[in-house]
């Protein structure tokens, strides 16, 4: 069996949105809490807190809370580039690395988002690639509802656990 075949994966998806925009709504705090998180920090080399609008840059990094859970819940890795035009790549759960490269087609602003490096798993239920590509699908999603229409997907409500957070 190809192993490699489940250590990485692929999405993309169209967004009736200017490139710039949804850049920063993926490399500043405010941008990634409107969509995608509850709080994101971000800390420079000097371990200075990242105001809300301010740009991420390489070698940054940053604690992560989601909806739906308390503090203890954090997810904490470090920016691996950001190039302040059109990608962004970072650490992510178990190890892996994510890369979303932001393009404009047939007046489209186009992500790509690609997980890689993820660790093999024996149990199902575990799985990295089938959990984190499930979660992108709908953090994609919600990215389109916010942007283009308005309303937010995310499940806010800590007493709904197993709900999209």
């Amino acid at each position: 069996m190809d192993q490699t075949r489940w250590s990485k994966f692929k999405l993309c998806g169209d967004y009736n949105v200017d490139l710039r925009s949804l850049y920063l709504a993926w490399t500043t705090p405010a941008g990634l809490e409107k969509w995608f998180l509850r709080k994101a920090d971000f800390f420079t080399v000097p371990q200075r807190l990242r105001e809300a609008g301010e740009q991420i840059l390489k070698e940054d990094t940053y604690s992560w809370y989601w909806h739906g859970y308390d503090n203890s819940m954090v997810q904490t890795g470090s920016i691996l580039e950001a190039n302040g035009h059109d990608f962004v790549k970072f650490t992510f759960s178990g190890g892996s690395m994510v890369s979303v490269n932001f393009s404009t087609r047939n007046g489209l602003t186009i992500i790509e988002l690609e997980q890689t490096n993820i660790p093999p798993e024996d149990d199902p239920e575990k799985n990295l690639l089938v959990q984190c590509q499930v979660g992108w699908v709908f953090y994609l999603a919600n990215l389109k509802s916010v942007f283009e229409g308005g309303k937010d997907l995310r499940n806010k409500r800590v007493d709904l656990p197993g709900c999209f957070k």
